[in-house]
């Protein structure tokens, strides 16, 4: 009946699991969590409880109800076989998936009998909960999930690591979600142009806690190696190398602290190997393609006349490699950006047109990452297609993103075009309200007003030039 179907949702969105977190399936590329997690499965061997309850509600975004069941099942073997003891305890948010999965089956007893199954527990634990109890060990599950699902969910994540540490401090595992949680802030915000380094203290922190964690390790050398301590960062890659030279996460980021290195050859053996050992990998794959960019543009600039057989060779195996990337996971956005580039080097402008405009339909792109398209698309039209007006609309539209990482470059080349314009005199209304634009955003105000004023001339009613010159005047 409709009311008990409604009572049911009621105790349903009161239940702590991954339906609950509003972890929204338009963030992320299925395909690319779906890899990432069977890579967690198979090569890390701590209790996999987590991944399989991730794995479960991603089967269940891809409306496979069925196999996300049998997740279900193997997460509750882990907790079988990890903590004979605590069943209850760590068993919540399985018990809270298997009564939404089964609500969305239609299947409304089997939901109720899971609901009951979870407010039978929290009473066991605590004589004040019905549905929901504050474990730190759900705190620090919902983290993992979230970091699973992109940028815009590592504040909450940092935030559930937090929480779980208030409980149980010196706990590894809370440890090491609150250190890669602040890692990848910190990336975020080095990306948006902002000066943080609070991730060096919560890596150390959790290496003391879990010596044989060479992820971690990994992520330290590379946070070393950004405030230049090198010595110190190598030695990090070679201990790791020497504890899990077969695991690829650790190789793929070893790689990338040589790549950043210069030692080009010496990453392109380090990502050939991981391959070897996990041949599937899109990471890794696109990595190696980074590796001959690298030797590409080393060779470009060394000489004035750089041998043009080994540039050509150089250019198509990177296309390659990132070809295979993106026809594995078309929504990889910085492949489909390196393929997009990489095909202007080969002077295909036809496919580096089409692949610039796949990119820029991504629909999970951050506003960092949709300034670094429209920055490399918009340099791709003024210099390879010799579109002038078609460069300036990317560039235009990039630098509406924020002051991100190309919002530097982006001004310099659009300032460089929009004066060029002005100066032989076909400069339009459009042409001096970008202008405007950029000095505003430079703190420029008396010549962002003059613009302003120019493009007025041209477009005497026009809302927007009108509100930026009173916005102006008022803040002078």
């Amino acid at each position: 009946s409709t009311i008990f179907k409604n009572s049911l949702k009621n105790s349903l969105l009161q239940l702590e699991c991954y339906f609950t977190w509003t972890l929204l399936k338009e963030d992320i590329d299925i395909a690319c969590l779906e890899e990432s997690i069977a890579d967690q499965i198979e090569f890390f061997t701590k209790p996999n409880i987590t991944n399989y309850n991730l794995l479960s509600y991603v089967c269940h975004l891809k409306h496979s109800d069925e196999e996300a069941l049998e997740n279900l099942q193997k997460a509750e073997e882990e907790v079988k076989k990890y903590y004979p003891n605590e069943i209850d305890r760590r068993s919540l948010i399985t018990w809270g998936n298997y009564a939404w999965i089964y609500y969305h089956m239609g299947r409304y007893e089997e939901a109720q009998a899971y609901i009951n199954k979870v407010e039978n527990s929290c009473k066991k634990l605590s004589t004040t909960a019905q549905l929901k109890i504050q474990l730190p060990e759900i705190y620090a599950e919902q983290g993992f999930a979230l970091l699973k699902f992109g940028g815009k969910y590592y504040n909450r994540a940092k935030e559930c690591f937090e929480n779980a540490l208030k409980k149980e401090p010196n706990n590894p595992e809370f440890n090491t979600g609150y250190a890669i949680a602040m890692y990848r802030l910190e990336e975020f915000s080095y990306r948006r142009c902002e000066e943080v380094n609070p991730s060096l203290e919560p890596l150390k922190r959790a290496l003391e806690l879990n010596p044989m964690d060479t992820y971690l390790l990994a992520l330290l050398a590379l946070k070393l190696q950004d405030l230049n301590q090198v010595k110190e960062a190598e030695r990090c890659i070679e201990e790791g190398m020497q504890k899990t030279p077969d695991l690829p996460y650790f190789l793929r980021y070893a790689a990338k602290f040589y790549r950043r290195k210069k030692e080009l050859d010496k990453a392109q053996k380090i990502l050939e190997r991981a391959l070897e050992i996990s041949p599937n990998s899109t990471f890794l794959r696109h990595q190696l393609g980074l590796c001959y960019r690298a030797k590409l543009f080393e060779l470009k600039n060394s000489t004035r006349y750089p041998p043009q057989d080994q540039m050509e060779e150089l250019i198509q195996i990177c296309i390659s490699h990132f070809k295979e990337v993106t026809e594995q996971k078309p929504k990889f956005f910085s492949a489909l950006t390196d393929l997009a580039r990489m095909y202007a080097e080969a002077k295909m402008y036809r496919e580096a047109e089409v692949t610039f405009q796949k990119a820029m339909k991504v629909n999970i792109l951050s506003c960092s990452d949709k300034q670094e398209i429209c920055f490399f698309y918009g340099y791709f039209l003024q210099h390879q297609k010799k579109s002038e007006s078609e460069a300036i609309k990317y560039y235009t539209e990039g630098l509406k993103n924020g002051n991100h990482m190309f919002a530097k470059k982006i001004k310099k080349y659009l300032k460089r075009l929009l004066e060029k314009r002005i100066q032989e005199g076909i400069g339009d209304e459009k042409d001096f309200s970008t202008l405007g634009f950029i000095h505003k955003l430079d703190g420029e105000k008396l010549e962002a007003i003059e613009c302003y004023e120019k493009a007025n001339e041209y477009d005497p009613d026009n809302e927007e030039f009108l509100s930026a010159l009173c916005e102006l005047r008022l803040s002078l």
